[in-house]
C-alpha cells in the first residue's frame, strides 16, 4: 500500500484493503444470485470482447471475487488492476487512478432487497460490469488515455463534455457485431432493466458520432431513451485522440 500512496497522491486517502474474510455467507449467496440472474442475457447479448475478458479473469460464479487474484490475471493482459477503494472519489483522484491503470473498485455489495438496482456502484457493478472490458487491449488503452486527458483539465465545461463520452461508452456503451446490437457498458451489463430496454426496442440506438455524443446530456434518474453503438473499439480509441487535438487547439467542446 505504501507504493500506491506514493504513486497516487490524490487517490491515496480512498485506497483500502479488501477484507475478504468479512463477507458473510449471505453476501456470497447474493453475489451468486446476481450472476445467475444476469448470465443468460449476458451470454447471448454481450460484446464478444466482454465475454472473452470475463473468461480470461476467471470470475467466480458462486462467491465474491478476491480482487488481488482478479488483478493478477488482468495485469498480465493489459497492465490494469482492480484497486479497492472506500467509495465515491472526486474527479482528480479518479482520473489519477485511470491514468495509472488502476480501476477504483468498491468492496461493498448490495443487499438482497436491492438485487435489481442500487443507486451507488457496488462490487458487482464494478467487477462484473466493468473489469472484464479492461482485459481488452484497445479498450484498456482508451480508458487510460481518458484518464490522462481528464487529469490535466480544470475547465468544468470541458470535463462535463468528456464525462458524456465516458457515460455513453464505459457506462452505457453498445457495439454492433454480427449484424446485432451488443452491450459492453457496465450499466447495461450489470442491470437487467437497462439491458432489456435496449434489447426490446425501448431505447433508440444511433451510430456513435462524437459530436452528437458531446451534445447529449447525461440523465441518471431515468431509463435511457437514446444510446450510441460503435462499430469497433478502435472508434472510441480514435475519438479520444480527436478530443485531445480539439482541446489542444483551444476548443471548449460545448459549442
Amino acid at each position: 500500500m505504501k507504493s500506491a500512496l506514493l504513486e497516487l497522491p490524490a487517490a491515496s486517502p480512498f485506497l483500502i484493503e479488501q477484507d475478504y474474510e468479512a463477507y458473510t455467507d449471505e453476501q456470497h449467496a447474493v453475489w451468486a444470485e446476481l450472476v445467475r440472474r444476469r448470465m443468460p442475457q449476458i451470454e447471448q447479448h454481450a460484446a464478444q470482447e466482454y465475454l472473452d475478458g470475463y473468461d480470461s479473469l476467471g470470475l467466480p460464479f458462486d462467491r465474491l471475487p478476491i480482487l488481488a487474484r482478479v488483478s493478477k490475471r488482468l495485469e498480465r493482459r493489459t497492465g490494469w488492476n482492480a484497486t479497492p477503494v472506500s467509495g465515491f472519489m472526486p474527479g482528480p483522484a479518479f482520473f489519477e487512478m485511470l491514468t495509472a491503470r488502476r480501476f477504483p473498485t468498491t468492496t461493498w455489495l448490495r443487499s438482497r432487497e436491492s438485487l435489481e438496482y442500487t443507486p451507488e456502484p457496488d462490487i458487482f457493478h464494478d467487477v462484473f460490469g466493468h473489469v472484464p472490458m479492461h482485459a481488452h487491449p484497445v479498450f484498456a488503452d482508451f480508458l487510460a488515455h481518458y484518464g490522462q486527458l481528464c487529469s490535466r483539465i480544470e475547465d468544468e465545461a470541458i470535463l462535463e463534455r468528456l464525462g458524456r463520452v465516458f457515460w455513453y461508452t464505459v457506462e452505457f456503451g453498445l457495439i454492433r457485431q454480427g449484424g446485432k446490437v451488443k452491450v459492453y457498458g457496465s450499466g447495461l451489463i450489470s442491470s437487467n432493466g437497462e439491458c432489456s430496454s435496449v434489447l426490446h426496442c425501448g431505447c433508440e440506438v444511433r451510430p456513435f458520432v462524437l459530436d452528437e455524443v458531446l451534445r447529449t446530456p447525461v440523465k441518471v434518474d431515468e431509463m435511457h431513451h437514446l444510446l450510441f453503438a460503435i462499430e469497433s473499439f478502435d472508434e472510441i480509441y480514435e475519438a479520444m485522440h480527436t478530443l485531445e487535438a480539439r482541446i489542444n487547439q483551444g476548443s471548449r467542446l460545448d459549442d
